[in-house]
């Protein structure tokens, strides 16, 4: 291909004579040279810089496999280099990409100070090292999910060299025009889906599902698509929630081969939230539109972008994803369209304001045309409480409930919420308001533990803590419930019990909320957006009974008399303050907004005051709407 032709040449030519390059293989978006002499590079510093300035790719040079050592003799070696403070967890060997994935609680002691250490295990035994960081807290999504990269790499060569051969085949670079495609998530919180076109690239953005049922009426319109899954070039994922990830197996199930952009953190917290999807489904005695096979094969096809590093995913389009500051690893999504031709930025779920997980959201931008922004608090009358007013709601609640001798259930989404929530609390008790009783339980635990395998994504003063062996998720304060018996943390009496699913949709809140409804000494404390249709939904708005199965399978009225309240200001969305400031500060100013993921009235209210108050066209686009875009 006339592209991929062009880039070898032009590696060839700015390499020196005596870098000895055996092979130039396109993964992906990216390129791996292979070498019988990694001296070359290491010594020329502005080598490697220069070609990637000059392919705008990212590089991995990899020694040529005649020099790799026998793994066992390189392991030893390795373990021989690295210093014994790097805290080593796993050493193993990926042939096929000719790396040595070393797991470390101090990836930069593997490093060494200006790369010495990565160099000399290069130099010494030809392995190439891939290192990751191991988490601080056991997760066994992250040892599986490892371990199952690892196991298909031969396979996930092959698909990274067929995502190349698509990414760069022989096509006219220009787009004659863009369009956008409305399947899900537009009037609605739930089931997020878009379609980006043009004449000769199909990139769908998010694939999600309504979390409020798992019925075939709340999965995205992909039947509307008219054309074939083979054609797809691209799926992107702005983050790990399952209303924007969580349909994404089910097009593996469908035939879809393509590759699947996101963040790592996103990539790992997506495969978390599927799995657990379908163990929540199984347990109800429901089926899941997907089966665990469905979800690894997807895995396969991950290809984790950092963020602000500009991908090419299709002839005619870039990609570049910019934090978001709602979950961990969360993007807003640019792509570059065409030679210049249109440049479209679509939000994802976004925070504008202070969170105590994450560094403020990103508002500039090369260029920007057409916005897609999200309104799930998009009504006049959505205002959220500064943290500082929410924390002391939150913590007045609590101490009244426990001074009764009460428990507090406070449904969490167990990626982002649970971990925030997590810090609130921590910090009542370090600084001596209050020392709770307080229990973790479903799959917040584990999301935490991928939280510290991620520091780089979180506030400097979390990050640090977490590199000092002092990640504030393992603080004395919290105790793991799966290890002990729920029935007794009830009886005992005083706990602060942080539960998912967020929504009372099921899981371990579920639970907890049935064994605690009927005592009003008990307190329901909600710090997220609850859903139309969601048990959570319902009892915001005051129902006083819910019907609910019991051990023998016989239906009864479960009574609400504990005490329900709304602390708001934890949310990982922005208020209607938060997204006009955003709007007003985001560089450059769009010429177009569309309005999504939002219930009716607020998407539709928001979209009429950017209009009329801003002066920007724009349109709270309905489900199966196309919209043009140039």
């Amino acid at each position: 291909m006339e592209v991929i032709n062009q880039i070898k040449e032009t590696i060839h030519n700015i390499a020196p004579n005596n870098a000895e390059i055996t092979k130039i293989e396109m993964e992906g978006p990216e390129i791996a040279i292979y070498t019988k002499n990694p001296k070359a590079f290491f010594e020329n510093d502005n080598l490697v810089s220069k070609l990637s300035h000059e392919l705008k790719k990212m590089m991995n040079i990899r020694t040529d496999k005649s020099l790799l050592m026998d793994k066992d003799e390189a392991l030893e070696k390795i373990k021989e280099i690295i210093p014994v403070d790097a805290g080593i967890k796993d050493i193993t060997f990926n042939e096929c990409f000719s790396e040595a994935v070393i797991e470390a609680l101090k990836p930069g002691l593997v490093i060494g100070k200006g790369g010495e250490t990565s160099k000399r295990i290069i130099l010494e035994t030809g392995w190439t090292p891939n290192i990751v960081r191991a988490p601080t807290q056991e997760s066994e999504i992250l040892t599986g999910l490892r371990h199952h990269l690892n196991k298909y790499s031969k396979e996930r060569k092959e698909i990274l060299k067929q995502v190349a051969e698509r990414i760069y085949r022989d096509a006219n670079k220009q787009a004659e025009w863009v369009r956008i495609g409305a399947l899900g998530g537009f009037q609605e919180v739930g089931r997020s889906c878009m379609l980006v076109e043009t004449p000769q690239t199909k990139v769908l953005l998010d694939c999600g599902l309504n979390v409020s049922n798992a019925t075939k009426d709340s999965y995205p319109f992909l039947e509307t698509l008219h054309f074939p899954l083979s054609e797809l070039d691209a799926v992107i994922i702005s983050h790990a929630h399952m209303d924007h990830c969580g349909f994404l197996p089910y097009l593996f199930k469908m035939g879809y081969k393509g590759p699947v952009y996101s963040t790592l953190p996103t990539r790992d917290l997506m495969t978390l939230m599927q799995f657990d999807f379908i163990d929540v489904l199984t347990k109800e005695g429901r089926d899941a539109p997907y089966s665990e096979r469905d979800v690894k094969e997807m895995l396969k096809y991950c290809i984790p972008r950092d963020y602000r590093k500009v991908t090419d995913i299709a002839p005619d389009m870039r990609l570049t994803l910019h934090n978001a500051a709602h979950i961990l690893g969360s993007a807003s999504v640019h792509l570059h369209i065409g030679e210049g031709d249109h440049n479209l930025v679509y939000s994802g779920d976004i925070k504008y304001g202070f969170v105590r997980l994450f560094d403020n959201i990103d508002l500039n931008y090369p260029r920007l045309e057409t916005l897609i922004i999200e309104s799930t608090y998009g009504g006049k009358s959505d205002y959220q409480p500064n943290r500082e007013i929410a924390e002391k709601q939150l913590f007045d609640i609590v101490k009244q409930t426990i001074d009764q001798g009460g428990n507090v259930l406070i449904p969490v989404f167990a990626v982002g919420r649970g971990q925030e929530i997590m810090l609130v609390i921590e910090n009542f008790f370090k600084t001596g308001l209050m020392k709770p009783k307080c229990y973790v339980d479903g799959m917040t635990n584990e999301a935490s533990a991928v939280h510290t395998a991620y520091p780089e994504y979180l506030r400097e003063k979390v990050k640090r803590r977490i590199l000092q062996n002092d990640s504030p998720f393992i603080s004395e304060i919290f105790k793991n419930a799966k290890n002990l018996d729920r029935k007794q943390i009830l009886e005992d009496g005083g706990s602060v019990i942080i539960a998912s699913s967020g929504m009372l949709t099921g899981g371990s809140s579920y639970y907890y909320f049935k064994e605690l409804a009927e005592d009003p000494k008990n307190t329901l404390i909600f710090v997220g957006f609850q859903a139309q249709g969601t048990t959570g939904r319902k009892i915001q708005e005051g129902i006083k009974e819910l019907p609910i199965t019991d051990s023998h399978g016989r239906t009864k009225a479960l009574k609400i008399n504990m005490r329900i309240e709304t602390v708001d200001g934890f949310s990982g969305h922005s208020d209607i303050l938060q997204l006009l400031s955003y709007l007003k500060r985001i560089n450059p100013k769009p010429k177009r907004v569309l309005v999504n993921h939002g219930e009716k009235s607020k998407a539709i209210a928001f979209s009429q005051y950017i209009s009329q108050k801003m002066k920007i066209p724009s349109t709270a686009m309905r489900n199966l709407d196309m919209v043009r875009l140039k």
